[in-house]
Order: structure tokens, then sequence, then C-alpha cells
């Protein structure tokens, strides 16, 4: 099964609601990851909640605005699907963008 990313939700505190094609919605923690190499550019809330976006199918941050998914940070879809937990729809509030 090719698992599909339809909507991400990023929040204040780094972490992703990550809405699949099946309808499952899983909350990706960041935290952890941009302490580390070339993520370390979205250690701005405003970079990490402004870039976040849904690209070829999966969570991204397009950090030149261009959508050219060479210049973006992407994350494995099977990977989020496979370890980050199921949660509920959030309720949204000022600390949460929608996007995709």
């Amino acid at each position: 099964m090719f698992l599909r990313v339809v909507q991400v939700v990023p929040t204040n505190d780094f972490r992703v609601y990550v809405y699949f094609e099946d309808g499952k919605i899983k909350l990706f923690n960041a935290s952890n990851l941009i302490t580390k190499g070339v993520f370390q550019k979205l250690q701005d809330v405003s970079v990490f909640k402004g870039t976040c976006t849904v690209l070829n199918h999966t969570l991204a941050w397009d950090l030149v605005g261009k959508f050219d998914p060479t210049e973006c940070l992407d994350l494995d879809p099977e990977e989020l699907y496979n370890t980050c937990p199921e949660v509920m729809e959030p309720n949204l509030d000022d600390s949460i963008q929608v996007k995709g």
C-alpha cells in the first residue's frame, strides 16, 4: 500500500498533525529532529509553521517557496505512519495552522 499524506497541521510546539488518505491522523513530534543537520533551519517556529506543507504526498517544509522537491525537507510517509501515534482530530485554535 502506498501511503499518502493529504493534509498537515503544524503547531507552536513543533508537532505536526499528519492526515493520511485512509483517514488516520498521526502526530509527529519534530522537537528532536529540528536540533540536527539541515532541519535546524526549522527551529524558528514561524519558519516551522510557515513552510510546513504537503509535497509529493508527504509532510515537507518548503524552505524556498517554490514547491521544488529538490529544495524541500521531507519525511518518509511510511515512517510517519508506522512510528507516530494515532490521534484524534485536534481542536483548532491560534496555535494551529492548517495546510494541505
